[in-house]
């Protein structure tokens, strides 16, 4: 297989997924509010919160949590529901979406004849990375938590 076309279809794919995401929060997010998750969860002091590190952050903040596993997943949504900029917000999604796909192609690429070596590899990696990201979102659910009882 060509490594640069898996990477290419890979990163298109991820790119488009991640910005369709990033457009239905934006657009809709707000219906979010009005529901149950609104009242319990996305009650206006913690959107804006989010908000404000959207604000505070920026796009680094954005190309840096799209490379953690798990909390990839939620950067876009959060970012459109924020209402984040299209510039701001797609640009850090597509490149870290680039870095992240492409270090994984060329990892299993350049390891592919073996493939237990590559396991091990990605395996090390992302369960750092998942460490890192439970910490983050440990935090994060311990100050919602500490600052709803104030």
């Amino acid at each position: 297989m060509n490594a640069w076309l898996v990477f290419g279809l890979t990163w298109v794919a991820n790119v488009g997924s991640g910005a369709a995401v990033y457009a239905l929060a934006r657009r809709h997010g707000a219906l979010v509010s009005r529901g149950f998750l609104g009242r319990h969860i996305f009650t206006p002091s913690t959107v804006a919160q989010i908000e404000e590190q959207y604000r505070r952050h920026g796009a680094y903040g954005i190309l840096i949590s799209r490379l953690l596993p798990v909390w990839r997943g939620m950067v876009m949504p959060f970012a459109g529901l924020a209402r984040v900029s299209p510039w701001r917000a797609l640009i850090p999604m597509a490149l870290a979406s680039a870095i992240y796909y492409g270090a994984l192609t060329y990892l299993v690429s350049r390891l592919g004849t073996d493939l237990d070596v590559v396991i091990r590899a990605v395996g090390r990696v992302n369960s750092v990375l998942a460490i890192a990201a439970g910490a983050v979102v440990l935090v994060i659910v311990i100050w919602i938590v500490l600052r709803r009882r104030r």
